[in-house]
């Protein structure tokens, strides 16, 4: 849940679309809903029993409800939440399931804590979907068949993949995104290679 929840959903690698396999969507869409009711918290930022905090401004509340409200319009089920909380611009940890590939939600970057659950039912249609997008930073898919892990890891279009994991980040990785998620990278090696030149000689003896 961290992937999607943490800081409210407003991360740059926070999970936007969730897709799940057709066989196992219904558990999964009761055992999230229970998780996020039991597990997370709206409330004030500084009670440290707060688990989901405000968004950053209205204009982020405004744009979660905007994509809610297309959402839910054109065919999506509200799982839970779906409203804005009593404390300033806070927004209620939010599920919807069914969500369609002409949703604007299902092409944005949300940073707010709507999960928004899409069906698939195979390798090939997944991957489809998951690379349907103008943005690039960071993917993560999760499963028992290493080989089909690191298969659908190598194809999908992003600059990070976390296989079986979802919190990624850290100093000695390279972190940065390819589309339109930026250009370079910071951390690791590579990180160390944007601060410096290429020059070219050419000589002619």
């Amino acid at each position: 849940m961290a992937t999607k929840f943490r800081c409210s959903g407003q991360t740059c690698v926070s999970a936007n679309r969730i897709y799940v396999h057709e066989k196992i969507h219904d558990q999964y869409i009761s055992k999230l809903a229970a998780a996020m009711k039991e597990k997370l918290v709206l409330g004030d930022g500084l009670n440290p029993k707060t688990t989901q905090g405000p968004l950053v401004n209205q204009k982020a509340v405004d744009k979660c409800e905007l994509l809610l409200s297309d959402a839910l319009g054109k065919g999506s089920e509200l799982i839970c939440g779906g409203k804005r909380g009593e404390h300033g611009t806070s927004y209620e940890p939010t599920l919807i399931t069914n969500v369609q590939s002409n949703t604007n939600i299902a092409h944005t970057e949300i940073f707010g804590p709507i999960a928004s659950v899409q069906k698939f039912r195979d390798e090939q249609e997944v991957l489809e979907a998951a690379n349907n997008c103008r943005v690039g930073l960071a993917g993560y898919v999760f499963g028992r068949d290493q080989s089909r892990l690191q298969r659908v890891a190598r194809k999908l279009e992003v600059g990070m993949v976390g296989v079986n994991e979802g919190l990624i980040s850290c100093a000695e990785a390279a972190f940065g995104g390819v589309k339109e998620s930026g250009i370079g990278r910071e951390g690791g090696a590579q990180g160390i290679d944007e601060f410096t030149n290429w020059k070219y000689i050419c000589t002619q003896y």
